[in-house]
């Protein structure tokens, strides 16, 4: 029992980080398409500036409680995904960095480049996590001693691609959710008329993962066994679609809170659909690393819950406080005074 409960703290604290960080990620990979001027770039800037580490927090959780929780499966995950997961670090450093030192660049050339630092630190972990939890979806060859056989070509399979393509399109539509409800004028204007277009993407590669999902994978298994979990998906389709009528409406806080729940179902149904398995085999159920045969002892389970259930909501409360604090469009003229 104590295992499921942290294997459902493990995929809500992945669905918070996506929903979270995938639109700082979403709007870092659209800057040179959205910002047409240096006014514009800041004004970008200024509205991730504030919350992108805080974040973060949430991806360092989720990793935290895979050490902590389900150590077997760590050592495995990070022996296999070692390529992948190293690329992403590196560009969510890079991503930082920019964010950082932008600001310090007293030239156009040296602006230019943070700017490419940014874009290149937020495309490819928007697109590399896709692929990667789309990979572990599908089944990573691993066998009886967690040794991984295959290689990193082998994640570029048309399942994880198209994984990595879900994840980017609705990061892509968050980010401009988000822009379009922090920003005012030409640049509004610009966010709200690109996110019509990506949600259409969006939408093509939601429907084509659920399908593919069911001929690739054995995600549906669960839900075929209890079939009122049909819901987490279904909840995700009709956020999805929500989104389109809220843009519609130019209700844009509306929009990017039903993008915020079109993620972190697309999260869940994974999730939902791998239990009890953390990371499945895809050379025999059996060297599956799954929640019984990878995790701590009962006894470290249950210290690390109380533990969790006390700092949790204190990191909760704090993230709330900042988005309220910051809750306000950033300005032309505010945004000469930014450090960013």
């Amino acid at each position: 029992m104590i295992e499921t409960v942290w294997f459902i703290l493990w995929g809500v604290l992945w669905a918070v980080y996506f929903m979270l960080d995938g639109f700082d990620l979403g709007l870092g990979a659209l800057t040179p398409f959205v910002a047409k001027n240096e006014t514009e770039k800041r004004i970008v800037y200024g509205t991730i500036g504030p919350f992108w580490d805080g974040n973060e927090v949430w991806l360092i959780t989720a990793g935290g409680v895979t050490f902590a929780a389900f150590p077997g499966t760590y050592a495995v995950m990070f022996s296999s995904l070692y390529s992948p997961l190293m690329l992403i670090l590196f560009a969510l450093i890079l991503r930082g960095a920019a964010l950082e030192m932008r600001n310090k660049a007293v030239s156009t050339a040296g602006r230019k480049l943070w700017d490419m630092c940014l874009v290149a630190g937020s495309f490819a972990p928007a697109l590399l996590f896709g692929v990667a939890f789309a990979n572990i979806f599908r089944g990573i060859p691993i066998d009886g001693e967690g040794l991984y056989h295959g290689s990193l070509p082998g994640f570029l399979n048309p399942y994880g691609l198209l994984g990595g393509l879900l994840f980017l399109s609705l990061f892509l539509v968050h980010g401009c959710l988000w822009l379009a409800a922090k920003s005012e004028g030409d640049l509004h204007k610009r966010a709200a008329r690109m996110s019509k277009g990506l949600w259409i993407a969006a939408l093509v590669a939601a429907a084509l993962f659920l399908g593919y999902s069911a001929a690739e994978t054995s995600l549906y298994s669960n839900y075929r066994t209890m079939p009122v979990l049909f819901i987490i998906p279904f909840l995700a389709v009709c956020a999805l679609i929500a989104v389109r009528v809220f843009i519609g409406n130019a209700s844009w806080w509306k929009a990017w809170f039903a993008s915020c729940t079109t993620i972190a179902g697309a999260t869940l149904f994974g999730v939902v659909g791998l239990y009890p398995n953390l990371f499945p085999s895809s050379m025999g159920e059996a060297y599956s690393m799954t929640i019984y045969n990878s995790s701590s002892s009962p006894l470290a389970l249950k210290i690390m819950l109380v533990v969790a259930l006390i700092f949790v909501p204190i990191v909760i409360t704090y993230q709330v406080w900042a988005y309220s604090l910051f809750r306000g469009k950033v300005r032309e003229q505010e945004s000469s005074e930014e450090t960013y």
